[in-house]
Formats: structure tokens, C-alpha cells, sequence
């Protein structure tokens, strides 16, 4: 296997593709389904950063740990998420992965390691830092990648948590999704330095920038630090610079960018980037590829069912895990 590929065979790189399309799909879907007010509140598409998604997680192992943002619908599913428990969570059904309680924003789901998304900018970061405590602490043979996007790196929690976890050597991955917009403010007017991953070395740990788009560096920047910290040899930091297609949430205008921007980040779809580099390798054939879109269609139209199918939730249950 040529090292272009990062040492992942067709079969792995063809499952990948697969993951890719169906996050696409899902937030279509979910889309649309938001727009014929069969999904309530808001929700935070991730269309166009498929690619960081897809490629952070396949480096990590099952019983490794990631936690969420309000835009972690991708994250979800390359961890493993069901997509029919995921559209029930989102219709606020009692066969979701949070019975209904949770939303868009709020997935989570233990058994794949999921443990949890966040609405909070920054929310998570500091979270990671005492998951990876209690990694070191109980000596498991774990690490935690925890996703956030650039506007999270202005904030305190952000410094506090990979100050901590570098003078610990705690076996965490600080994954930053630099999507260029923190809700309509662009990195360029918000951060002085051109690489975000550049604020590593302040805290005394490798800090690494790679292209969002490209699953494939993606996946062996985060293999790299998932071995460094699965060693003990403490946190990593990573920007994968990406661009999110559509607005921050359905309220958003957009005023802030032009359609050209857009348009010039869309030439660089992860997805059909992936799938023309396996066609010119030999790995993937227009046939495969489209019968790969069918069976995605597939499973979107079997989790749109289940979930309207799905039970309401009894209002009798409201406080069911509320207290531990």
C-alpha cells in the first residue's frame, strides 16, 4: 500500500468514503426536515468538514474517547453513531440516543465513547483535560480527542485546559475545527497569528496544521499525536483548517461572507477529494461510488422512518436523569 494513502487498504478507505457521505446526507436530510417543520429549535450544520470528522476519529480506537461541540453531528457518526437513534434524537423521540432530551446539540453516546457534545464555545476543552486525568489516573490504555472550532482558542478554557494537560503529560488531542468563522466573526479580524496551532509551543507541546479537507492528512496528523499521548507523552494540538458550507444555525444570514468564498471552498469537497484520489489509484470505481450514494440514500430513508415512528416520550419520565 503506497504511504499516499497512509497505510489504510481499499476496504478501510471505502468504509471512510461511506462515513463521509452519510454525515452529507444526514444533515441534508436533516435539513430539509427542518424547513417542513418536522424538527424543532436549531441546529448547526457541519456540511464541507466531513473530511476532519472522518479522519480524526478512524485514528483513534473504540474504547478511545471524544467529546462534541453544538456542530458534532460528524463526529458523532464517525464515532460510530446509529444514524435512525440520531434522527430520533433530533425528531425528540424516546428511541434516541438521549431519549428525546437532548437535540441536535446535545448528543451523546457512551458506548461508542461518545461522551457527549457541548453548546457551549469551549465547553469541552476543559472537560478533555479531566477525562484524560482520569485516564493516567486509572492507567487505561485510552485517549480523548476533543473537537472545538476557532473561536474557542480565544477563550480562557481554551489556555487553562492545555497549560494543565502539557504540565501533566495527560493523553489528550486538542482538535480545533478551523472552519474560518466563529458564528460571523473570521479568524483573520479575531487571532493575530496565522496558524492557530502555532499557540502550542506556549504551552510547551507539538502543535501541527493540516488541511481539513484532506481526510488523509487528517488521519496521519492524529494518528501521530493518538500515539504520542497513548505513550504517555502528553497532549497534541491540532488545527484542521476546513469551512463550513452553510450558515453558523438556520437563523443566519450570512451577511458576513460572500458567495464566491463559498463557492471557491466547495471546489474543495472532502468527499469527492477522496473519492477522485482512490478512482485515480484504482481503489474505486464511478459504480462503486454511486452504488455507495444509493446505499447511503438507503439508510437516510430507513432513520427518517424509524424515528417517525418512534415514540414520544412519557411526560412521566421528564425528571429520569436529571440526578445521578
Amino acid at each position: 500500500m503506497s504511504d499516499s494513502f497512509a497505510g489504510l487498504s481499499p476496504e478501510r478507505l471505502q468504509a471512510l468514503l461511506h462515513q463521509m457521505l452519510l454525515i452529507r446526507a444526514f444533515e441534508e436530510a436533516a435539513e430539509q426536515l427542518y424547513l417542513q417543520g418536522l424538527m424543532h429549535g436549531t441546529m448547526h450544520l457541519s456540511i464541507g468538514q466531513e473530511g476532519s470528522a472522518v479522519g480524526a476519529c478512524a485514528a483513534l480506537r473504540p474504547t478511545d474517547y471524544i467529546l462534541s461541540t453544538h456542530r458534532g453531528h460528524g463526529h458523532c457518526i464517525a464515532k460510530g453513531a446509529r444514524a435512525d437513534q440520531m434522527m430520533a434524537e433530533f425528531f425528540g423521540k424516546e428511541t434516541g440516543y438521549c431519549r428525546g432530551r437532548g437535540g441536535s446539540m446535545h448528543i451523546a453516546d457512551v458506548s461508542t465513547g461518545n461522551l457527549g457534545a457541548n453548546g457551549i464555545v469551549a465547553g469541552g476543552v476543559p472537560m478533555a483535560a479531566g477525562v484524560g486525568l482520569s485516564i493516567q489516573m486509572q492507567r487505561q490504555d485510552r485517549v480523548v480527542l476533543v473537537f472545538f472550532g476557532d473561536g474557542a482558542t480565544n477563550e480562557g478554557a481554551f489556555h487553562e485546559s492545555l497549560n494543565l494537560a502539557a504540565i501533566w503529560n495527560l493523553p489528550v488531542i486538542y482538535f480545533c475545527e478551523n472552519n474560518q468563522y466563529a458564528m460571523s466573526m473570521a479568524i483573520t479580524r479575531a487571532s493575530k497569528v496565522e496558524k492557530l496551532s502555532d499557540r502550542a509551543a506556549a504551552y510547551g507541546m507539538p502543535g501541527v496544521t493540516v488541511d481539513g479537507n484532506d481526510l488523509l492528512a487528517v488521519y496521519r496528523a492524529t494518528q501521530e499525536a493518538v500515539e504520542r499521548a497513548r505513550c504517555g507523552d502528553g497532549p497534541t494540538l491540532i488545527e484542521a483548517q476546513t469551512y463550513r458550507w452553510k450558515g453558523h444555525s438556520k437563523s443566519d444570514k450570512q451577511r458576513y461572507r460572500t458567495k464566491e468564498e463559498v463557492k471557491e471552498w466547495q471546489e474543495r469537497d472532502p468527499i469527492a477529494r477522496l473519492a477522485r484520489q482512490m478512482m485515480a489509484a484504482g481503489m474505486l470505481s464511478e459504480a462503486a461510488f454511486a452504488q455507495l450514494q444509493t446505499q447511503v440514500d438507503a439508510e437516510i430513508a430507513a432513520a427518517i422512518e424509524f424515528a417517525k415512528s418512534s415514540p414520544e416520550p412519557d411526560p412521566a419520565t421528564i425528571l429520569e436523569g436529571v440526578y445521578a
